[in-house]
């Protein structure tokens, strides 16, 4: 090589190096949650994850924790965190023992298939959505003691005392709560009477306070359990249920328990999922989906690209038309839960899966089986310094849940009754039908798509992950898990990441708004997939923790919320 030769290429090969250390440099860093050594709560208020961390600080476990950070969000997020409604828990504790407990809500004795109908057959609008007559048994008191009985260590006075005080103090209104309360505030003022606490326009900025609330989680730290299902705090709800048309009585809240159930577990390529089993359709369809889309090298076709959706938005297709025919609440209806799960029967549910055209959701089977599940859900993770790990999703079904506020007890009551089949095997108000797996029967939990989950790698706990959204929830927390586990992302960033969503019915795959090329979504309609450009929902709000390579925590908290991450 001549002298010449040589500078032209040192010349050509500096240049490049330099091009792309300068490519390096300006490239984004990827964004990174809270990085914590030891303990982390996230959850949907910067002052519920608080209190939970601080009860963590005090040497609590992740089970005190959860009751602790529970009664904060009944307090802080009325929209979802409750006293009046229910929820599941996933566990896994530090020497690897799992469990979930079961605290959704029940159907009341008097409950019946047809509770709902008028006396033509017809479903009544609103009877089970808005109301004391929507109004199921609440869980959520009885799902906190139990938890703590068989789990906590510090005293349960001491893990009511900071929500009493928060209420006490008062909460300040953030944007997003203020849009929410604007959304719904007509419509609580008109089930709920022109002089209820939620009747005044609140705005950012402004601390609301709830003494009646204060004095009820007194009662109930001064009393314990039964002051919500026996004692005084019982009574004045009964009373307030039946005064507005209400259906369940003291017998009702005297026979409700919370249920330790076994949860979904299942393998996904190196990793152990463990989620919630019925009533909750997440953890059999979250398993259905990951076994379906398993064989395939999802990593290698790319984040979000054709193919990637592809695949994910078909074994969803499949998974959710199975959902609502089998599930419901298994101490009524016999559940195939091995065999919906089952390598053979999946791999056969994709079988008439291609790459070059969209399957159709008509000649996918069980084409005429769902149900409505309102999306306004709320969902925290929690670590504790001993390694214990909790996934719990809480809700009163719709925003506000009936609508119905308890000026003297300080809460909301849940919806839940609507997640019920109003009418199995007809059309219902929406034109949706459910299935008789899901009709209404006394003392029956209604189904849910809730789906807090835990993951394990080589043994060891490595992420938990949740989020509220309706029937968008077993797909945000599938999203969640790949975008860390495929696609090598971080706890934030997969929270962050563009989501879409695929339920069977309607037949089409709603993007993110806004988060997708226009040309992405032109190669799909080419190949036969229906783009949901109406309307523009947010799918999901996650409250996520990893375990990173070096053993510290990131949370991932959500910024379609107010989610925040809380620990140390």
């Amino acid at each position: 090589m001549n002298r010449t030769s040589f500078s032209k290429a040192a010349l050509f090969s500096l240049l490049l190096s330099f091009v792309l250390l300068s490519c390096k440099t300006n490239s984004p860093e990827p964004v990174k949650g809270l990085i914590t050594e030891k303990a982390m709560v996230v959850s949907a208020r910067v002052e519920a994850s608080r209190i939970g961390s601080e009860i963590l600080e005090q040497g609590g476990n992740a089970f005190d924790a959860m009751a602790a950070t529970e009664l904060a969000l009944a307090v802080a997020y009325p929209y979802a965190g409750n006293l009046g409604g229910g929820g599941f828990m996933v566990y896994r504790k530090a020497n690897g023992e799992i469990g979930a407990l079961d605290y959704r809500e029940k159907a009341p004795l008097s409950a019946d298939r047809d509770m709902y109908l008028d006396s033509l057959g017809n479903i009544i609008p609103g009877k089970s959505t808005e109301g004391a007559t929507a109004v199921g048994i609440p869980g959520t008191i009885a799902g906190i003691f139990e938890a703590h009985r068989k789990f906590g260590s510090l005293p349960i006075s001491a893990i009511i005392e900071p929500s009493i005080k928060l209420a006490k103090r008062g909460v300040i209104v953030t944007k997003k709560q203020e849009q929410r309360l604007n959304t719904h505030r007509k419509k609580i003022t008109a089930v709920s009477g022109d002089n209820t606490l939620f009747s005044k326009a609140f705005v950012e900025g402004d601390t609301v306070k709830y003494n009646a609330l204060a004095e009820t989680l007194q009662r109930i730290k001064d009393n314990g359990r039964d002051e919500f299902y026996k004692g005084e705090t019982a009574q004045k709800l009964v009373d307030f249920i039946q005064a507005k048309g209400g259906y369940f009585t003291m017998e009702d809240m005297e026979k409700y328990e919370a249920k330790w159930r076994e949860p979904v577990v299942f393998n996904y390529k190196d990793v152990k999922i463990v989620s919630m089993s019925p009533p909750s359709s997440g953890g059999i369809c979250l398993a259905q989906i990951m076994t379906m889309i398993e064989p395939y090298e999802l990593s290698s076709f790319g984040h979000n690209t054709a193919k990637s959706i592809q695949l994910i938005t078909e074994a969803e297709r499949r998974a959710y038309a199975d959902r609502s025919y089998f599930l419901g609440d298994p101490d009524f209806v016999q559940i195939p839960q091995e065999e919906l799960i089952s390598e053979n029967y999946l791999k056969e549910r994709m079988d008439d899966f291609s790459f070059e055209q969209a399957s159709s959701s008509d000649n996918v089977g069980y084409g005429s089986v769902e149900f409505v599940e309102s999306s306004e859900t709320t969902h925290y993770s929690i670590v504790d310094q001993f390694g214990n790990a909790v996934s719990v999703t809480t809700t009163l079904n719709g925003a506000y849940g009936s609508k119905l506020y308890s000026d003297e007890l300080g809460f909301f009551l849940n919806n839940e009754m609507d997640d019920f089949s109003s009418k199995p095997g007809v059309p219902n108000s929406y034109g949706l039908i459910g299935a008789e797996a899901n009709s209404i029967a006394p003392e029956k939990r209604m189904l849910s798509s809730m789906t807090p989950t835990i993951v394990e790698k080589d043994g060891k706990l490595w992420m938990v992950v949740g989020t509220p959204g309706g029937s968008t929830i077993i797909t945000t927390v599938l999203q969640t898990i790949l975008n860390v586990h495929e696609f090598g992302m971080g706890m934030q960033e997969a929270v962050d990441a563009p989501r879409f969503h695929h339920q069977w019915k309607p037949d089409t795959i709603t993007f993110e708004p806004g988060a997708f090329s226009p040309e992405l979504l032109e190669n799909l309609k080419a190949k036969g997939y229906k783009i949901n450009e109406n309307t523009t929902p947010i799918i999901g709000k996650v409250s996520a923790i990893l375990i990173t390579e070096d053993g510290k925590l990131e949370g991932g908290a959500d910024k379609r919320g107010d989610e925040t991450a809380v620990g140390f």
